[in-house]
């Protein structure tokens, strides 16, 4: 997946020729399997997310086969969790209010094995936003951490930055801090680029799917995290329903693409194309491979 406009053998595996990668066929295969369980249960998707993004990411998912709630009030956050198959948090458009919410609704979830995944939006930018994920971290059982290569080096190192919510760093340049990070959390760790890593500090996936115009739609990040929530929900193997939901989410992209060469017209397409794709397109266009 190409988040930003300037980057970014086992059996059953067969030869594909882009750029010399070899692509899983069972994890193509998964991928696929994940999306018609997907649409079949329509699991409902918690979102404590921000406001930037609530309305596209609330669609994305409608588009994907789920069921979106946003709900943020400490008053009824640990009710609403304990109706949904996944629980988003995203730091977007931060308040300690919000964190407050964050941490109820995310205890909640622990105790009724609803899984959580966490968008550390702008985190090592300022300290509100590191201090802010460090703690979500620490006190949640976080399933799967996602966010670009600056943000996951923020959690691991003290003196890393950010560009806002943009990443000066390579999915590269993190790989080998996020080995080591998501063993240390015990998590599932989904650093998005040019091409997508996903690791839980032994398993290491890359999903190369995407298009450039990603880069030009805010919230595309924050809209991949939600996906990641969805297929969570309905596979609960953090790594393997990340890795399908990054490639469901980049092919989405590069089929709108085909429809659209801006990005007023390709954020649309994009919605289009999450609604629109099927379990055999799914499994022919997922470009995923083991490292």
């Amino acid at each position: 997946m190409v988040l930003n406009a300037e980057s970014l053998q086992p059996d059953g595996i067969t030869l594909q020729h882009e750029e010399e990668k070899v692509f899983d066929q069972n994890l193509a295969q998964k991928a696929g399997k994940n999306l018609k369980n997907l649409r079949e249960k329509k699991p409902l998707v918690h979102n404590i997310t921000n406001f930037v993004v609530m309305n596209y990411t609330a669609n994305a998912l409608l588009a994907c086969g789920a069921s979106p709630v946003m709900a943020h009030a400490p008053e009824e956050v640990e009710e609403m969790v304990s109706f949904a198959g996944a629980l988003v948090l995203n730091i977007g458009t931060l308040t300690p209010y919000w964190i407050d919410s964050m941490l109820k609704a995310g205890k909640r979830a622990n105790e009724l094995n609803v899984p959580i995944i966490l968008d550390p939006v702008g985190s090592g930018a300022t300290k509100l936003r590191t201090d802010s994920a460090k703690r979500l971290i620490d006190e949640l059982s976080i399933n799967v951490v996602r966010g670009n290569a600056s943000e996951v080096l923020s959690l691991a190192h003290e003196g890393s930055r950010t560009k806002g919510v943009d990443s000066i760093h390579t999915v590269d340049e993190a790989v080998d801090a996020a080995l080591i990070l998501a063993k240390e959390l015990d998590t599932t760790l989904a650093i998005t680029g040019a091409v997508d890593l996903i690791t839980d500090g032994e398993r290491i996936y890359r999903v190369s799917n995407g298009h450039e115009l990603m880069g030009y739609v805010t919230g595309t990040g924050c809209t991949a995290t939600v996906i990641i929530g969805a297929f969570l929900a309905i596979d609960r193997d953090p790594v393997e329903a990340t890795t399908t939901a990054l490639a469901y989410f980049g092919l989405a992209g590069e089929k709108a693409a085909t429809e659209a060469d801006a990005p007023g017209s390709f954020q649309i397409a994009m919605l289009d194309a999450l609604y629109m794709i099927e379990k055999k397109q799914m499994e022919e266009g997922a470009k995923i491979h083991i490292q």
